[in-house]
């Protein structure tokens, strides 16, 4: 098939359309690269369906030959390039289409600003990719993402997005029933990761715990308020904390157990002492599961300590909630069907393109306290029953995106079953690589994983009895050897001082060869920097 492009453009009036392969466009025998675009010619080729098509198909192609090379670690899994070089080459492109012609190489052109695209990207998809929390998405997911891209399904109201909204609260009431609450109980919506959604969520605690701070702000009679958090947290509590005008010094931190969980002890002494000083407490945030090594709260024994206290109970379970799914490790999450709030993250152990988070409240009216607008040109009064479906009355932004279309086409293709087996098959290769790491003598596990992240440390003979700070700066050298050269990709971690190597196996194409494939190269990268 060729690979030349239909134009439905006016090349002289009144010729109605041409086809780039066709020489009779060009009167004279004048050449198609010769013939400057008009602005009506460069808007019909913009928007024309068949360019859609053709190029859409080859895209496919090239996406597809992709996948299969970097399965099959065929690439390198970080291309990486300087800074400085990446930003210098994308704007060289950009430059490269100004005052361009109407050309019949538009398909030459796209195919090479994918390949551009492909060669300095991430490779998530690779098995030894085992990085950060963000997955490997199954491929297919990002097809049905992109017809809500293509066709830019938006929400904000439902009769700008109908499908959009039905899809998302399909998934709201599947994934609520989950946390084992009951329908017409529970309230959720879908916003842009979790960063938003913690936002979401505490902002509605703030406005539930302290009154009209929504029309009248943070008042300075009393104590300023305060929020309660798992000492690893992740940031985007206190980032959460500063936005809503409880300030990031507010977020007291407290004690963790010998498995780095929240304490439920150190908790209730902490809320002791809170209310004993009449200081407001917002909300408790604890974690399923927190960043640095994946540790899952008590939640049992947390929600009986908050219910004491009268205290808004909110779980950051962006990355532990699709535990949920698993009948293994379900149980990992206990107790969360007795918090006020949480978030939910399909695009981290959901395996689907990011953005796409969820924010639960266990009391459906509750979704409606975070935001108070009025906004006449977007909310029709004359129609208030469909007020329960527009999702701008909760969510923080107007224009939304269809973020569920990855997520609701993967379930209804492959079911639910395929969730279950994707934390699964993750979780318990931790635990093999976790046990694998024992036996090294010079590897240190620094926790027994409860999930699918594992912190450890390698330390080589050489550098057995060397002060602490020289084996962080060596271990932090290894990583960014070890990155850059695109063998394998891991991060690194600081767990309780110590300086740390950690993987997070989020790629359920990773077996036990690329494990040990691991080991070597850390041992051969470690060699090196050594004896350089």
């Amino acid at each position: 098939m060729s690979r030349r492009l239909l134009f439905l453009v006016p090349l002289h009036e009144p010729q109605a359309c041409c086809t780039v392969s066709s020489e009779s466009c060009f009167p004279h025998g004048a050449g198609p690269a010769s013939v400057e675009m008009t602005p009506s010619q460069r808007i019909a080729a913009a928007f024309s369906p068949d360019n859609m098509r053709q190029l859409g198909g080859r895209l496919i192609d090239l996406l597809s030959e992709h996948l299969q090379a970097v399965e099959l670690s065929e690439k390198s899994v970080l291309n990486w390039n300087e800074p400085q070089e990446n930003i210098a080459r994308a704007g060289v492109i950009l430059d490269e289409a100004a005052g361009s012609t109407f050309s019949t190489d538009l398909a030459s052109r796209f195919e090479s600003l994918i390949e551009e695209m492909l060669a300095r990207g991430h490779n998530l998809h690779d098995p030894r990719y085992i990085g950060h929390q963000v997955p490997a998405p199954v491929p297919i997911a990002g097809l049905f993402d992109a017809l809500g891209s293509i066709t830019n399904q938006v929400m904000a109201i439902y009769e700008m997005g109908p499908w959009a909204t039905s899809v998302e609260r399909s998934l709201i009431e599947r994934l609520g029933s989950r946390i084992g609450w009951k329908p017409d109980k529970f309230g959720g919506l879908v916003t842009h990761g979790g960063s938003l959604g913690n936002l979401t969520a505490l902002l509605t605690a703030r406005n539930i715990a302290l009154g009209d701070a929504w029309e009248a702000g943070l008042t300075s009679n009393g104590k300023p308020p305060v929020i309660l958090a798992h000492a690893d947290s992740h940031y985007s509590v206190a980032r959460a904390a500063g936005i809503i005008g409880i300030g990031s010094a507010q977020v007291l931190k407290v004690g963790l157990d010998e498995r780095r969980r929240m304490d439920p002890q150190k908790l209730d002494e902490l809320l002791s002492v809170m209310h004993s000083r009449n200081v407001p407490v917002v909300a408790v945030s604890a974690a399923s599961c927190a960043t640095p090594i994946g540790a899952f709260d008590p939640l049992d024994q947390i929600a009986e300590v908050c219910r004491r206290h009268e205290a808004w109970l909110h779980v950051d379970a962006a990355h532990g909630g699709a535990a949920l799914l698993s009948r293994k490790y379900h149980h990992l999450l206990s107790g969360i069907d007795q918090v006020d709030s949480l978030v939910w993250d399909a695009h981290k152990m959901m395996f689907v393109p990011a953005l796409c988070a969820f924010v639960f409240y266990r009391n459906r009216d509750h979704r409606l306290e975070t935001f108070q607008q009025d906004a006449g040109y977007l909310f029709d009064p004359s129609v208030p029953e469909l007020a329960e479906f527009d999702s701008g009355t909760s969510t923080i932004e107007c224009t939304k995106r269809a973020a569920t279309y990855g997520l609701w086409g993967t379930w209804a293709m492959f079911g639910e079953e395929l969730f279950e087996d994707l934390v699964d098959v993750t979780f318990d290769l931790t635990r093999e690589f976790h046990d694998r790491l024992l036996g090294e003598p010079d590897f240190e596990p620094l926790h027994e994983p409860q999930c699918n992240i594992l912190a450890f440390r390698h330390v080589p003979p050489e550098l057995r009895d060397a002060a602490e700070e020289d084996i962080a700066r060596f271990l932090l050298a290894l990583r960014r050897e070890l990155i850059r050269s695109g063998e394998f990709y891991i991060v690194q971690a600081k767990i309780a001082g110590r300086q740390a190597l950690r993987v997070t196996i989020i790629n359920p194409l990773t077996k036990t060869e690329h494990l040990e494939g691991l080991i070597e190269a850390i041992r051969r990268f470690g060699r090196t920097i050594l004896q350089s």
